[in-house]
């Protein structure tokens, strides 16, 4: 969320970013906005002016009952009876004001960095850089599930009698071999000097609304009826909550977390065959990578966090390549995305296994988190990325590692997690 006064004293500039994001029907909330705010400080002013005559009268009538002035005090008396009448009134509709100006401040983007490619969607996303060799081999990859039946791993028909299309049940080699990219991002990340947490797995309401959009929170959460409680979509919503509503001292910061949670989805809309399976689904475990860091700090961070995951990739052997998130790709909050995608040998094209965002302060500034200077109080910058995703990465670690008698290799740096296995052999 950007500040008010910004907007105020920028309307041209946050209305060339709507136009940026192709968000047209937005422009006219900047004008709305900046009216509704010029009001509520009219209404807090002419309230301020009158707390402080009431506190003058208040004296006065002290001063004439004192000296047995009592019909000139009663007087006095009744014109602060209409002023505190006025100020009930004053405060109600600055409360309206107030809600008025917060719903339309987090309706509009964030100003995205200026090395943000322009473009309408996902489609016009740039490639960065490429890190492996993406291989195709001379046998025919099958569909990832296929290759999960073939070791018993996957029992997609029973989950759908428990729970319904988008739920699975892994077993055995995969259950293991999920198990263990996990175990294996968490001390990848420990090692880079990340602290390890297992944060909640629900937020509340506030919490929801101060680290993403309306938009998003209506296409992705899933509410607990009767309570305002959330489950988390993913661990970075109630990291960053860890911190609201605090200040941290500067010299504490740059707070590095990596976390672990289950993660729950709702996945509106139809997908296509490459998005069923494993790939789009309304529950996953995923390692989570979050920064609270200084300003001046968070361009630096940004680069550092992609990084990780494509080294995490690249050492188990999976090629990888980074794409710069265009403006109409961009979630409101974010200021520069990058995602990482992962080498299908099967589809013979990549597809993303991760996301790295820098917000800088919009959900510092939503959820009041501050940092403690030397010069006062300043609110910090926030960064996400997504270290590993399963069961989405394993569609990428088992078409990459897959050997045409249908074993699977384990690379060298996941093998003390899977008992010292070098590959996994299939059942079928």
């Amino acid at each position: 969320m950007l500040d008010i006064k910004y907007v105020r004293e920028n309307p041209e500039i946050v209305k060339e970013n709507i136009k940026k994001k192709f968000q047209d029907k937005k422009l006219p909330l900047v004008d709305e906005v900046i009216e509704l705010d010029e009001e509520r400080r009219a209404v807090m002013s002419r309230a301020d002016e009158l707390r402080a005559n009431r506190n003058k009268l208040s004296k006065e009538i002290g001063i004439l009952m004192s000296q047995g002035k009592k019909e000139e005090g009663m007087a006095i008396r009744e014109q602060v009876n209409a002023q505190a009448k006025e100020l009930e009134e004053l405060a109600v509709r600055e409360k309206e004001l107030n809600e008025k100006v917060t719903s339309i401040m987090m309706s509009i983007p964030n100003i995205i960095d200026e090395s943000v490619p322009i473009g309408k969607d996902d489609s016009e996303n740039v490639e960065v850089q490429k890190y492996g060799e993406p291989l195709v081999p001379d046998f025919e990859v099958p569909y990832h599930t296929d290759i999960m039946e073939r070791f018993d791993g996957i029992d997609l028909e029973a989950a759908g009698r428990v729970a319904g299309n988008g739920f699975y049940y892994l077993m055995g080699d995969i259950a293991r071999l999920h198990s263990a990219v996990i175990s294996y991002a968490r001390d990848f990340m420990i090692d880079r000097g990340f602290t390890y947490v297992v944060p909640p797995f629900m937020i509340r309401s506030n919490v929801v609304t101060g680290v993403m959009s309306f938009e998003e929170m209506d296409a992705m959460m899933y509410k607990i009826e009767g309570e305002d409680l959330y489950l988390i979509g993913t661990s970075e919503h109630s990291m960053i909550g860890k911190f609201i509503d605090t200040i941290t001292p500067e010299a504490e910061l740059p707070k590095t977390l990596t976390s672990y949670s289950p993660c729950f989805r709702k996945e509106k809309g139809a997908h296509g065959i490459e998005e069923r399976g494993v790939y789009r689904i309304h529950q996953f475990e995923k390692q989570e990578m979050v920064v609270v860091c200084k300003p001046e700090e968070s361009k630096m961070w940004f680069d550092k966090l992609w990084q990780n995951t494509v080294d995490l990739f690249c050492s188990l052997d999976i090629p990888v390549r980074t794409l710069e998130c265009c403006s109409g790709d961009l979630a409101d909050l974010k200021v520069k995305s990058v995602d990482v995608e992962a080498w299908s040998p099967r589809q013979k094209k990549y597809f993303e296994v991760g996301s790295c965002s820098n917000l800088t302060d919009a959900q510092a500034r939503r959820l009041k988190i501050r940092v403690k200077g030397e010069n006062g109080n300043y609110l910090a910058h926030t960064l996400n990325n997504t270290v590993v995703a399963p069961p989405r990465m394993l569609i990428a670690f088992l078409e990459n590692n897959l050997q045409a008698d249908g074993s699977v290799l384990i690379p060298e740096a996941l093998r003390m997690y899977m008992g010292g296995k070098d590959r996994i052999v299939p059942k079928k």
